[in-house]
């Protein structure tokens, strides 16, 4: 019987087992030895006790080296150690794929997270990695179990697009204009109307405004793919390419939007809490000391809620000394979000209400003219996790947002056009999931949540 290291039970001890995958460590006790295999199903991987003296042991256990792959038939028995409630009794051990132990660059020593990133092929062969992406797979399949269960439509929103969804310019123009012979227009810059898509064209940076579209159709929706930011950041917090999750809610107000991300955080952490309780316990004791707790006061607290202007008094008022100066007006820096989430409320907070110069064309107006109905989830360690807002219904609010953040309405003429067939009050929000994941895990870098970081100057893998 072939099967998993996870799924192997007390109920299998005493039947014939095969285990299929890659060496962790051995050790050679002459007349037996002690194999550990990792098939990717868990963290702990099984101990093998290999001791076919007399069956070409001495020539076999020789090509037993860490890295290689195997396939190893045996009886699952009870472990008199400590570590493991049982193991395996080899009766074969069939070596796979071999693997030079002296050029092999995962050894049993500790290698840094920096060093891993050079080897993002194999990176994935260790312990934390192995973790991170059991973790992600939980993320993942909780996001869409969340949605499906309450009736949101998945959809696919394109990656090559022409609108900027956050205003900010630093996008990834696609191009198949030759870069020795680009075509200028007159005043000297490039003519994008000889282009393929005879426009300037871009690796969408969020999915949310055409998702937007498929709510004023289909009410509740979501869309969760990869998305893309070009600035030159080099910070534990930044990606090049990234995930995101962005639900779009129709006939919603700000009330809907916080309490849908609040329900939806929750059941993913409760998720991954399920069912990579192992892996949690592992980050617990070799990564962060405290996250599961964390994870665990998060699932299940009610969130606070403050509006951004008292938010502000209480950084004002707090008598902690920040690097960034608090004013009304400022965005809010992740050292004043981690404040609130950690030292003031200590659990997540939805801050509301922002001032309307620091949030993007699209976030409904409130009556005072001065703020507008946005909202973010903080958390502790990691500050903003969530963005999101009430759309802008109204077609004459949203035409003149548009010019006051230096955009072109004529490239928005669609997304305007909502506001004019059968337009409702919606909203949405969108989540990081690589955020998430450091949440979750504990993890400091973001660039080791995800299987090939991207980030200025790195895109080898």
């Amino acid at each position: 019987m072939v099967i998993r290291i996870s799924q192997l039970e007390k109920k299998h001890i005493g039947q014939e087992v095969t285990i299929r995958g890659w060496v962790r460590s051995v050790r050679d006790q002459k007349k037996f030895a002690f194999i550990v295999v990792n098939d990717g199903s868990n963290v702990n991987g099984l101990q093998v006790v290999y001791d076919a003296v007399g069956q070409g042991y001495e020539e076999k256990i020789k090509t037993v080296t860490n890295g290689c792959s195997v396939i190893i038939n045996g009886t699952l028995v009870q472990s008199p150690g400590k570590e493991q409630a049982f193991e395996l009794k080899a009766d074969t051990v069939d070596v796979v794929g071999l693997c030079d132990p002296e050029t092999y660059p995962l050894q049993k020593k500790q290698h840094t997270f920096e060093f891993l990133r050079t080897i993002a092929h194999l990176r994935a062969r260790t312990n934390t990695m192995g973790a991170v992406a059991r973790v992600r797979n939980a993320l993942s399949f909780a996001t869409h179990t969340f949605f499906q269960e309450n009736g949101f439509l998945y959809i696919h929103t394109p990656i090559i697009s022409a609108s900027d969804c956050e205003g900010a310019g630093e996008m990834f123009t696609v191009t198949k204009l030759p870069f020795d012979k680009t075509p200028r227009k007159p005043d000297g810059t490039v003519d994008f109307a000889q282009d393929y898509f005879a426009r300037q064209a871009y690796l969408t940076v969020s999915g949310q405004l055409e998702v937007e579209t498929y709510a004023c159709a289909l009410s509740n929706v979501y869309t969760f793919g990869p998305t893309f930011r070009a600035e030159n950041s080099n910070t534990a917090r930044h990606l090049s390419e990234f995930w995101m999750v962005e639900p779009e809610i129709a006939y919603a107000d700000l009330k809907d939007v916080m309490t849908c991300a609040e329900s939806y955080l929750k059941y993913c952490l409760k998720y991954v809490l399920e069912t990579c309780h192992k892996d949690m316990e592992f980050f617990d004791q070799h990564i962060k000391p405290g996250v599961l707790q964390k994870i665990e006061h998060v699932a299940n607290t009610p969130f606070e809620q403050l509006t951004y202007t008292e938010a502000i008094k209480i950084l004002q008022n707090c008598g902690k000394k920040f690097d960034y100066p608090v004013q009304w007006g400022i965005d809010l820096q992740t050292e004043h979000e981690r404040y609130l989430a950690e030292e003031h409320c200590k659990k997540p907070v939805i801050l509301t209400n922002y001032p309307k110069g620091i949030k993007a064309f699209y976030v409904k107006v409130d009556p005072d003219g001065k703020t507008v109905s946005a909202m973010d989830i903080l958390v502790p360690s990691v500050g903003e996790i969530i963005g999101g807002s009430q759309r802008e219904e109204r077609y004459d609010v949203l035409e003149k947002r548009i010019i006051e953040m230096g955009l072109k309405p004529e490239d928005y003429w669609w997304y305007l056009e909502l506001r004019k067939f059968g337009t409702v009050p919606h909203g949405g929000f969108g989540l990081g999931l690589e955020r998430l994941i450091l949440f979750s895990t504990g993890m400091e870098n973001i660039r080791d949540v995800i299987p090939f970081p991207r980030y200025p100057q790195h895109a080898e893998f």
